[in-house]
């Protein structure tokens, strides 16, 4: 006899705050590797570990999809790379991507690993990550810079899905 998976019970609704959790993590996980030169591994480790549905400073921090997390983290550096230069083509000639905020770059690769894996439409990877921006940059500036070149990159990355 097998025993229901946890995914089995939930609704689509806690599934995608589940994966949007996920996505927000994938971004920190990211920007925390530049920073601090930690491999990916103990990275994972930490945030699966520590941060998915922990208490921080007396804060329930949100539960995430383990698995939607392994999969951004693992494409997002496994393909830096080619995000990265999709990524410079996207922006003004005269910032490439070394220049912009380290968070905006973790924010990019983790949505260009998105772009690279059919799983989930452009236009909603677009959206999430908007969100995600949002809670980093909560002025509101960023957003129509990020919006732009997200559409950029969906647009190369998936042009059938335009």
């Amino acid at each position: 006899m097998t025993t229901p998976a946890r995914s089995d019970n939930m609704t689509g609704n806690m599934k995608r705050k589940m994966r949007h959790a996920a996505r927000f993590y994938a971004v920190q996980a990211l920007f925390q590797m530049e920073h601090s030169s930690l491999t990916i591994d103990r990275v994972r480790i930490e945030f699966l570990d520590h941060r998915f549905g922990e208490f921080i400073d007396g804060d329930e921090m949100l539960e995430g999809d383990p698995d939607h997390f392994t999969r951004v983290l693992e494409d997002a550096v496994a393909h830096q790379a080619a995000i990265d230069q999709m990524t410079d083509r996207a922006l003004v000639a005269k910032w490439p991507i070394a220049r912009i905020d380290p968070t905006l770059r973790a924010l990019f690769r983790a949505a260009g690993a998105e772009f690279r894996n059919e799983a989930t439409p452009p236009k909603v990877v677009i959206a999430e990550y908007l969100d995600i921006a949002a809670a980093f940059f909560p002025d509101g500036k960023e957003a129509r810079f990020v919006n732009a070149v997200l559409d950029h990159m969906a647009r190369e990355a998936r042009p059938d899905a335009f």
